[in-house]
């Protein structure tokens, strides 16, 4: 199901949505009971709020009911250095907050590496560096109390992309997939030293369009086998209808369409709040962009398959110490 979408334009609509209280453990099966989760970012963006992110981790894991925490990619600012001692601080970090931590990668951690300010280094070389500290066990999340997850790395023609991952919850799949800013790696290299490295930089973006493509797929083919109510697709990126995403825009819209039931794609990178119903045109698929560049907000969202719409969510601020 690859055929060609024109997506309509659709204005964003900023919406605060109260969620419903969350039963007291999630449940893989789906047995009518709700699951409440954190989402967060673009963060820690910076020193700053890398210094403030305890009290992000000490909010959540206050929070009553949340079950795991969901992370939209950018673990850091795109000016910030993307070396190995940072990178190793940031997933010490992730692994503090008690419930499993789900990480998909941003493009500052890997594709903007090239940047002077961000050390010069080989985007790719970076890619390795995060799937090495921050996925360091295939099928395996961080936190303190991790959990497995049905990872890609599982397939043949995909074994690198241990990033890709899937789980169910109250009968609910999600899903993360990995599409990133800077219009998912079609972007230059420019300031790599040496240069940009076309030929290199299209060979990873056409490899990981194909994974991308491949593991939307396999998440609404597992949905519709479990008759799942609803799906959640998470990249850091939006699929807009330019060329670095025209064609996961194009499949997620029709598996979406197909499936008929409350699809939500959540993602970051754009540093706002906002929700766009009907995304892409099609009536049951919901876009939810996450806070981004602050370490004092994040959405706590409650999966509830007794609920028509599955998805409600409502902003949280940490309290001011």
């Amino acid at each position: 199901m690859r055929t060609t979408l024109i997506a309509a334009a659709l204005a964003a609509v900023s919406l605060a949505v109260t969620a419903p209280a969350a039963a007291a453990t999630p449940s893989p099966a789906g047995d009518g009971r709700a699951v409440t989760f954190a989402l967060i970012g673009d963060t820690p963006y910076g020193d700053a709020q890398q210094a403030a992110f305890p009290s992000l981790v000490a909010a959540i894991d206050a929070e009553p009911g949340v079950r795991f925490v969901l992370h939209a990619g950018d673990v850091k600012n795109g000016s910030s250095t993307c070396d190995d001692a940072r990178f190793a601080a940031l997933a010490e970090l992730f692994g503090t907050f008690d419930d499993p931590f789900v990480l998909t990668p941003g493009d500052n951690e890997w594709t903007d590496c090239h940047r002077t300010a961000a050390g010069g280094y080989l985007p790719t070389e970076r890619l390795d560096a995060v799937r090495r500290v921050f996925y360091p066990v295939a099928g395996r999340t961080l936190g303190a109390h991790p959990m497995g997850v049905r990872t890609q790395a599982r397939d043949p023609r995909h074994r690198d992309y241990r990033e890709n991952v899937l789980f169910t919850r109250s009968g609910v799949l999600f899903a993360t997939v990995h599409v990133v800013g800077s219009e998912n790696d079609l972007e230059p290299w420019g300031q790599l030293p040496g240069g940009d490295r076309p030929a290199e930089r299209r060979a990873e973006f056409e490899a990981r369009e194909s994974a991308a493509l491949d593991w939307i797929d396999a998440a609404f083919d597992t949905a519709e086998r479990a008759q799942a109510p609803g799906v959640l697709l998470m990249m850091q990126a939006e699929p807009t209808a330019t060329p670095g995403y025209a064609r996961i825009r194009a499949e997620l819209a029709e598996r979406a369409r197909a499936y008929g039931k409350p699809v939500l794609l959540v993602h970051g990178d754009e540093h706002r709040y906002e929700v766009e119903p009907g995304y892409a045109g099609v009536p049951n698929l919901t876009r939810l962009e996450t806070f981004g560049a602050t370490a004092s907000e994040w959405l706590r969202v409650t999966a509830d398959p007794a609920s028509p719409g599955v998805f409600s969510w409502e902003p949280r601020t940490v309290p001011a110490s």
